[in-house]
């Protein structure tokens, strides 16, 4: 089952309490597909500068990625940099500079229309329905977003979310999407919207998942130490999405072993700066973690 994303590539900046990290490569679309890929064939679209090292497609491309949907234009790559307070709960954007992503209009190449599971990532939700309408009948779509979009194009917003069958996004998203302070409620009126499929992510106290069968609630992974939260939640996502491929099921029990696995893989992410986790991980870790996991919510 193939999965296709869309979304941001990036060279990030990074500060946590427990150190820095300078220009490694990130954005949401490569959290996403390196989580994906143990699970399934991955498919990845987005927008790179003249500066982009091969070196991090070829990174990709030995995780299974087909990175055919990567385009690189003139100019520089995404660039962010931010630095984490020390719950590692909130932190300040030093600085963004988009380069080309500015100007990312993404065009799916003809091999990727048949995509079974898709998934849209942080960026405007114009583009986002973009990338729905090149897709063939998917068998399940998903999207994030973020209060950004929320605020300033809420209009094509809710034009999107009206098309996709799941929404991941964050306790405090929710709220402000909706106006509900109670997440039940919130989630009451999102999925009003189209969605029939939430997932609220909570950071270190887990995820919740709502769906036709209720609410299913998934700790976080208890880790001794964290090193640098950038990326969980697109790995999360990549860890959800995949697992969904794998399985070929979108009944909820394949959707809460999906949030398992999705926890799973942010909590490997979270281990290391920037990707660097990934590029050791093995399936073998991934099984062994869920088992944990399984161990750690059983009564």
């Amino acid at each position: 089952m193939s999965v296709l994303v869309v979304g941001s590539i990036a060279f990030d900046d990074i500060e946590t309490p427990s150190g820095r990290a300078k220009g490694v490569l990130g954005g949401a679309a490569c959290y996403f597909s390196l989580a994906a890929s143990y699970f399934a064939p991955v498919r990845a679209v987005g927008v790179v500068g003249s500066d982009f090292p091969d070196a991090h497609l070829e990174f990709l491309r030995a995780h299974g990625v087909d990175t055919q949907g990567i385009y690189r234009s003139e100019g520089s790559t995404f660039r962010w940099g931010g630095r984490y307070r020390e719950s590692l709960n909130e932190r300040d954007t030093l600085f963004t500079d988009l380069g080309v992503f500015d100007g990312f209009n993404p065009d799916l190449p003809e091999a990727y229309h048949d995509s079974e599971y898709v998934f849209l990532a942080n960026i405007h939700p114009s583009l986002q329905l973009r990338v729905l309408e090149q897709a063939h009948a998917p068998r399940f779509t998903a999207m994030d977003t973020m209060d950004f979009w929320i605020e300033g194009a809420r209009e094509e917003l809710e034009r999107t979310l009206a098309r996709v069958d799941g929404l991941v996004i964050n306790d405090q998203e929710a709220r402000q999407l909706t106006g509900e302070r109670n997440l039940v409620r919130a989630v009451g009126a999102i999925r009003s919207l189209g969605p029939r499929i939430v997932i609220i992510k909570r950071g270190e106290h887990g995820a919740l998942l709502f769906d036709q069968e209720g609410i299913f609630s998934a700790p976080a992974f208890p880790l001794r130490e964290i090193q640098d939260p950038t990326g969980a939640g697109d790995s999360f996502a990549g860890g959800f999405v995949g697992a969904l491929a794998r399985e070929g099921k979108l009944d909820s029990g394949a959707l809460r072993r999906a949030v398992i696995y999705g926890s799973v893989l942010a909590s490997f992410c979270v281990e290391c700066f920037g990707l660097d986790r990934f590029r050791e991980l093995e399936s073998q870790q991934i099984e062994e973690r869920f088992a944990h996991f399984r161990a750690l919510t059983t009564f």
